[in-house]
């Protein structure tokens, strides 16, 4: 095996983030939502939307674990940061960290199938972040803590986690990330 010099190497390992600059303003993110169900013409949106859909919506209203059975909620999660502490740039704010989260929601999407997305937070405050998360858990079937500073994380984590409805929590420890999720996710 050929001995590659410091230069080749350093030009090597820039590589990556040379092409980070010019695709991700040509895709505009990396992310997208797309439609599982077929739509051959405006009949269709009867059934996905009105008037089909308000028995969908009957079926929850009579018992909530049916949105398990009618939406995708099982296989979303939500990506919550604050942009407190991103990857090794520290605190770079929630428009900053977006890129990561959305690469995040990429790896979720590629490695288990799971839809997740993305929701930097404009704040840095804790009861506010955990305010957000009990906000939106309608929507999720799970919420993952990313790049929130310590010892926040640990605060925002507990508190969320004994206050959301989440049968059985599957919790993970990464440095000072935590994630939770409701077992169907």
């Amino acid at each position: 095996m050929k001995k590659q010099s410091e230069e080749n190497l350093i030009k090597e390992a820039s590589k990556p983030a040379e092409d980070a600059m010019k695709l991700h303003p040509f895709y505009k993110g990396k992310i997208k939502i797309s439609s599982k169900v077929c739509i051959r013409d405006f009949n269709d949106f009867a059934i996905w939307y009105t008037p089909g859909v308000a028995e969908p919506c009957k079926a929850i209203n009579k018992s909530k674990d049916a949105v398990f059975e009618h939406t995708n909620k099982g296989n979303a999660v939500a990506i919550v940061s604050d942009g407190t502490r991103v990857l090794g740039l520290g605190d770079i704010g929630p428009e900053a960290a977006m890129p990561v989260m959305e690469g995040k929601a990429l790896l979720f999407k590629y490695l288990g199938g799971v839809d997740a997305y993305p929701i930097c937070l404009d704040t840095k405050d804790p009861e506010k972040i955990i305010e957000a998360c009990k906000l939106i858990k309608p929507t999720f079937g799970g919420i993952n803590l990313e790049d929130i500073e310590k010892p926040k994380c640990f605060f925002v984590f507990r508190n969320i986690s004994s206050t959301l409805r989440a049968g059985a929590c599957s919790g993970i420890y990464r440095g000072s990330n935590r994630s939770f999720s409701r077992c169907k996710v």
